[in-house]
């Protein structure tokens, strides 16, 4: 057996994980046959636990009437709000572990401790493992792997139920694209990726050859539009990404976090793309 077969062998997810919360195997949801033909996704619990938020969203005429009602449930759940002068010293460390405070470390460092809880979230959720954080992550253990573990329990980030947070921030974009459809019609959305790397995650296929398939990390980043992705890189990756599997896009929230540069995150997995070179 070659190394690059050795290395893919090793990241295989089938290998790692087998069990998730969202009821279908992890070797299905990381597979390009997913991708084809998806199914909804629904995180045990979230939806029941909070039957409140979901019955107030049912009452929403609009994407901004559904955005404002999320955003001040949030507030009062997880008590996101910023403290008074007069709050004990506790609470205003509790206000700093929120969802808004995680995707704007992301923006800032996919690589970072934020990086590294929103990965952890995307393990215990969906039951993909994350392939690369700051380095390779092929092979446990190893420093690599070390530092990964102790980014993402970091209590900067990793605190005040942030993994509920995001169980709601999912579930919520899922509740938003069934109903308004702000992404188009259809079970997919065309996205792209810009990425100088690319011969690396290529495990079918080959980039020269225009369509292949790639294996991205467990928690990805995309773009609306051609234009924007080549800002990342010489490599443009055109994708069929399902919407069960968006965790965040422009328009989502009433902040323009990631808004910029139209930034979408979808949980990552084996995708067939279209390949070109910038």
């Amino acid at each position: 057996m070659s190394r690059v077969s050795r290395v893919n062998r090793e990241c295989e997810p089938a290998r790692w994980y087998a069990t998730n919360l969202v009821g279908l195997p992890t070797r299905v949801l990381a597979s390009t046959a997913f991708n084809a033909h998806p199914v909804p996704l629904h995180i045990a619990g979230a939806r029941e636990a909070n039957p409140g938020l979901f019955a107030l969203l049912a009452r929403c005429a609009g994407e901004a009437e559904a955005r404002a009602v999320f955003e001040h449930y949030m507030s009062l759940a997880f008590g996101l709000a910023r403290p008074a002068a007069d709050e004990p010293a506790i609470e205003a460390r509790r206000w700093r572990a929120s969802y808004l405070k995680l995707l704007q470390g992301w923006g800032l460092d996919a690589n970072g401790a934020a990086g590294a809880v929103l990965k952890g979230w995307v393990e215990s959720r969906f039951g993909l493992v994350p392939v690369f954080h700051q380095a390779p992550l092929a092979r446990f253990p190893s420093p690599a792997w070390v530092a990964y573990i102790e980014q993402k329990a970091t209590s900067r980030f990793h605190s005040n139920n942030v993994l509920q947070q995001l169980d709601l921030l999912f579930e919520f974009s899922q509740w938003m694209l069934a109903r308004f459809a702000p992404l188009g019609p259809g079970p997919s959305a065309e996205l792209w990726r810009g990425s100088t790397r690319c011969e690396e995650q290529v495990v079918a296929g080959s980039l020269r050859e225009r369509r292949c398939t790639v294996r991205l990390n467990n928690v990805v980043s995309f773009s609306r539009t051609r234009e924007q992705a080549g800002c990342f890189g010489d490599w443009l990756l055109r994708a069929q990404v399902p919407l069960a599997k968006l965790l965040l896009w422009p328009g989502l929230l009433a902040t323009a976090l990631l808004d910029g540069e139209s930034e979408v995150l979808a949980i990552g997995g084996d995708y067939e793309v279209e390949a070109s070179y910038a």
